[in-house]
């Protein structure tokens, strides 16, 4: 299945991308998705902490499965003062 990444913020400047399609196999989590973009981007690699995600539009896990997902979102924390 294939599933539209958006990278935001410092993330996107890592990627080099705003976003793009990944095929991945049924059963994949969110985690599983991040190893892959991170061997595909090895700039995200090193990106600490762990950034937000949503699935669909909707915040979610690390381990949410993307079974009928169609979007994930990777956002960096933020701060603010």
């Amino acid at each position: 299945m294939t599933v539209r990444v958006l990278y935001f913020a410092s993330l996107k400047d890592r990627a080099g991308v705003a976003q793009e399609a990944v095929e991945v196999p049924s059963g994949s989590t969110v985690e599983g998705l991040w190893t892959e973009l991170t061997r595909r981007h090895p700039a995200l690699a090193d990106f600490a902490p762990r950034p937000l995600v949503a699935c669909d539009k909707t915040y979610a896990q690390w381990e949410t499965r993307l079974d009928g997902v169609e979007e994930v979102a990777f956002l960096p924390p933020v701060s603010g003062g």
